[in-house]
């Protein structure tokens, strides 16, 4: 009974420190707060701002994902987060500070492959597709102050998208995860100050960078 008792107990410890697998049909949920930084190149505020132009500033948000097993080792993620953006003159409008503001919506669908589904720490790589929507984009008061009531309007974008990342498991349901994208965000600006109208080509292609926690169904 005592050796029976032993090995009972022995096994237990084996298999609680066997890591979680990620296996077809499992769903993994995460929360991460992110970076989002633009990697921006923008052209002049045209035709009425040579020289001019614009630089969007960073974000901190939350982003939740949810990835899908197809297979041991091929997921299908879904990213969704909004950001909010602060673009900011340059140039010759560098004096006006900030130009304009927005929210840029951009949910992203990554297919992934999973390189080491049956260990503990499991690093993939992804790429995928992204559509960003812009909206409550609105003029700054300095903006206003310096040309007049100015309507701004952002053009949605759709691009690729490429993701590496890691999970670490804490247990057979939670793990932390690691995981940086970079996603390609072209738009056109165009600003409407009385019906004169300006645009602005602008290339954001941030660069997403986040940790967080997850788990697995």
């Amino acid at each position: 009974m005592l050796r029976f008792c032993s090995a009972a107990a022995i096994a237990a410890s084996v298999l609680a420190a066997v890591p979680a697998q990620a296996e077809q049909g499992d769903l993994l949920v995460r929360l991460r707060g992110i970076v989002v930084a633009p990697t921006d190149d923008a052209s002049d505020v045209l035709p009425g701002f040579p020289g001019g132009s614009v630089n969007v500033e960073n974000a901190i948000v939350p982003e939740l994902d949810f990835t899908y097993f197809l297979t041991n080792n091929i997921g299908a993620e879904l990213i969704l987060a909004t950001s909010p953006h602060d673009i900011e003159g340059t140039g010759v409008l560098s004096g006006l500070g900030e130009v304009a503001d927005t929210m840029a919506l951009p949910p992203t669908l990554t297919l992934q492959y999973h390189f080491n589904p049956n260990g503990k720490i499991r690093p993939y790589a992804g790429v995928g597709v992204n559509y960003t929507i812009f909206y409550s984009e609105d003029a700054s008061d300095s903006l206003v102050g310096a040309v007049g009531a100015t309507n701004v309007d952002l053009d949605d974008s759709f691009g690729v998208a490429f993701q590496a990342g890691v999970d670490f498991d804490l247990n057979e349901r939670w793990f932390i995860n690691a995981d940086v994208k970079y996603i390609q965000i072209d738009t056109t600006a165009t600003l409407n100050t009385g019906g004169a109208i300006n645009t602005v080509d602008v290339d954001l292609d941030p660069i997403v960078a986040g940790i967080g926690v997850g788990m697995r169904f």
